[in-house]
């Protein structure tokens, strides 16, 4: 009986220190202990290091491309676009299809990938596997349903370290399994515009269509790995192009929500080398 209760209580050991690398709640509890995992901001429009602007450029760069990757598969949302934007995306030379990884290395001048983590216990990682990504670059988002501080969100988080809490209290859930993928997958079909789809439901499998799109698999710092991205609140303006919401990983939880999609994305604090792993910190509000 004893020999079985300490193989119960070793399990939950492992599980929960592979758990508390992304557990919100944990690390909040925690951000005392380790200062070091913690970036202070005095209100939320503080968290930016590097401006709006600069996020959609980079996103905008990066999902044209991915769409003309793909212009077999877009033909009828081409097809409603005017003939001045429709050729933006059609004069091109390659006729192959890339593998996203490929477009975005040719795009960015970096890519990374999901690989098991250098941190013992902490499981998946996110690594940078071709090129370096410099300092202030995008180099992934956080992808999940959203949902505002209203919105009922308890079984969808029962034992999900997935779940992001923005300094605003909105939360995204980033889980891609079980009933979180169920729920985004209900309410990425719901949100359409006609052929155009305007959300990703591709990260819930091994081989997303936006390679940014592992955000929630980047782990956390520690005191023997320092952060270099860190996090960074981003809502989609109204003049996003249309026909590139279809890569954004992020769908609103409530339909009739009239508010800017909330997407969140992970900054890189310096230069980042091929073979790195990503780390991040978590922000708080400090008065």
């Amino acid at each position: 009986m004893m020999n079985m209760i300490k193989a119960l209580f070793k399990a939950f050991e492992v599980r929960w220190k592979s758990y508390r690398h992304r557990f919100v709640p944990w690390i909040a509890l925690n951000l005392q202990k380790n200062e070091r995992t913690l970036r202070q901001v005095k209100d939320r429009s503080q968290d930016k290091l590097v401006e709006g602007e600069e996020v959609f450029g980079s996103l905008v760069c990066l999902f044209t491309e991915l769409l003309k990757n793909d212009l077999k598969n877009q033909s009828e949302q081409l097809r409603l676009l005017p003939q001045s934007k429709r050729n933006s995306y059609t004069n091109v030379q390659n006729e192959t299809r890339d593998a996203p990884c490929v477009v975005m290395f040719n795009t960015l001048g970096f890519s990374i990938e999901r690989k098991r983590s250098s941190l013992q216990f902490a499981g998946t990682g996110v690594f940078v596997t071709r090129g370096r990504a410099p300092k202030g670059s995008i180099v992934a988002m956080y992808p999940g349903t959203i949902y505002q501080v209203d919105e009922p969100i308890f079984f969808q988080s029962i034992r999900n370290p997935f779940v992001f809490r923005c300094i605003d209290g909105v939360l995204i859930d980033g889980n891609d399994r079980a009933i979180s993928k169920t729920v985004y997958r209900s309410c990425s079909g719901r949100d359409r515009f006609g052929p155009f789809h305007l959300s990703d439901c591709s990260w819930l499998t091994s081989d997303p269509v936006n390679p940014l799109a592992v955000g929630q698999y980047v782990n956390n710092c520690s005191n023997e790995k320092a952060a270099n991205v860190c996090y960074q609140e981003y809502d989609v303006p109204d003049e996003f192009p249309l026909e590139l919401r279809q890569y954004l990983p992020n769908v609103n939880y409530r339909a009739d929500n009239q508010r800017p999609l909330r997407c969140v994305v992970l900054v890189s604090l310096r230069d980042i080398s091929c073979g790195e792993e990503l780390f991040s910190n978590y922000y708080t509000i400090v008065h």
